[in-house]
């Protein structure tokens, strides 16, 4: 029998989780205030000029919107695992799902059942929910979640255990769900787990939140020096000691000025001390940006540093083969959670409590990272010609939906065009042979001698571009030597 850690157990592990979980939240919504570790500049001076930059919501959002889910696939058909996330926004719940994950390492689905007996899920943050994993199939063997606060403190708590879910009201039991499912019914949506961090790893890693604090700094420095930029400092060498003094605001912005000689004829000598470069700033700015990029997979123009010429869609699929490859990790990752989802919720919906193997052949098909373009579609019609050439029926319309993402009329359709257009391109090129009158009378003159028979003549001339009509006529009209 499996142990049951408790409540307790888990409201003190989610409490020593929850202040890394919000940090990252702080980062990804911009509202992280970083401590002040400025030598030169005064804090109240850098309280008025203070930086915000979205380099980790930028990493974050750059995977979270090319993970488009699709639906899942079950060739037996049985379970109607698509009807059940139709019921719940899909559009909105798939997005919330991995965008919590992808910030916080994990999020939950929370599944209870509705007014009429059909599956509710509902996406819980790292942040107030918690449990005890089994690493081998991804589900929980006990799990804890907030489902209210009041000021910070939790008001409305849930207990899901194998069978029930117990539901807790300012720490009193307030009721208690039973359910057919041997697996507590708060399922982990995780990113990236492994055999030490099986909660997985979250997006926004401790490099990315250490460069984009120090680009904050670098733009704070930046706009403070951009003052006393735009104002160069200016000097007066040989005034009296007892000159009347400027108003120093008025001497910088006014147009003219007006500094008589002294008594003895002298006069004051002025200057400006140089400005100060903003360059300096501009090239760690940059620096910090390209140790971002190779830390996350992006490029630098994705952090506002656009390159000169302007790249090829090829070009930049190229340079987003790194974020590529995270996008086919994370779709691998994802695709468990949601197949447990979909599981439990079969569980729920119909009652039973269904052996986990028999979900074992249904597959989540996800949308492509990049979607095609008019280039690449062509290149990907002249291929699937070829190769269903070669092996006919290799190339379904399913394949071509999983390659472009556009879904396509029926296979035999996609197979008569293949043909089609297999017959147009050797009619095309028959009618582009020029074909000179040496070859045509050599091929008569030996059909008269006997050498070539009437129906490979026929085969010859069709094979030059004449019509299969056309070719028996001119051997019709054609008589045989007949030898003495």
């Amino acid at each position: 029998m499996a142990i049951e850690y408790g409540i307790e157990y888990l409201r003190k592990k989610l409490n020593s989780h929850k202040v890394s979980v919000d940090i990252r939240y702080s980062n990804y919504d911009m509202h992280r205030v970083e401590k002040d570790i400025g030598v030169t500049i005064p804090s109240h001076l850098k309280a008025l000029y203070r930086s915000t930059l979205g380099w980790c919501a930028k990493a974050v959002d750059s995977i979270a919107d090319r993970l488009i889910f699709r639906e899942f696939e079950d060739n037996k058909d049985i379970f109607n695992l698509n009807d059940i996330f139709k019921l719940n926004n899909p559009d909105i719940l798939f997005d919330s799902a991995i965008l919590s994950a992808l910030i916080a390492s994990c999020c939950f689905i929370y599944i209870t059942k509705d007014e009429r007996g059909n599956p509710r899920l509902q996406v819980i943050e790292a942040s107030n929910a918690t449990g005890i994993i089994d690493p081998i199939t991804g589900l929980l063997k006990e799990g804890y979640a907030v489902l209210e606060r009041d000021r910070g403190k939790p008001k409305m708590e849930a207990h899901f255990l194998p069978f029930k879910t117990i539901i807790y009201r300012d720490n009193q039991i307030d009721d208690t769900y039973k359910h057919s499912s041997a697996h507590p019914l708060l399922v982990p949506i995780i990113y990236r787990p492994d055999a030490v961090r099986p909660f997985g790893r979250s997006r926004i890693s401790r490099a990315a939140m250490y460069l984009q604090k120090s680009a904050k700094r670098t733009l704070e420095r930046a706009d403070i020096t951009a003052e006393f930029y735009s104002f160069p400092q200016k000097y007066i060498v040989g005034m009296e000691s007892d000159a009347e003094s400027f108003d120093t605001w008025k001497a910088t912005i006014t147009s003219m000025l007006r500094i008589d000689q002294d008594s003895d004829g002298n006069k004051p000598t002025l200057g400006q001390f140089s400005a100060h470069s903003m360059s300096p700033f501009i090239e760690q700015l940059r620096m910090t940006a390209n140790l971002f990029a190779g830390e996350t997979g992006l490029t630098i123009d994705d952090l506002g540093f656009v390159s000169d010429n302007p790249s090829s869609s090829e070009a930049i699929k190229a340079s987003h083969e790194n974020l590529r490859l995270m996008v086919r990790s994370a779709q691998r990752c994802f695709s468990i959670g949601f197949l447990n989802v979909a599981y439990l919720s079969c569980c729920v919906r119909d009652n039973k409590d269904y052996a986990r193997d028999v979900f074992c052949d249904v597959k989540v098909k996800w949308e492509p990272i990049f979607e095609p373009d008019a280039s690449t579609l062509s290149v990907v019609g002249d291929g699937v010609i070829k190769l269903n050439q070669a092996v006919p029926g290799y190339i379904t319309s399913e394949t071509l939906h999983d390659l472009t993402g556009i879904k396509g009329g029926s296979e035999i359709n996609l197979l008569n065009v293949e043909n089609n257009s297999f017959k147009l391109q050797e009619r095309d090129k028959q009618k582009s042979r020029i074909i000179s009158t040496y070859e045509i009378t050599s091929l008569l003159s030996n059909y008269q001698k006997g050498v070539l028979s009437r129906e490979n003549g026929i085969k010859l001339l069709v094979s030059m571009g004449y019509e299969e009509q056309e070719a028996t006529e001119m051997l019709e009209n054609t008589s045989i030597i007949r030898e003495v």
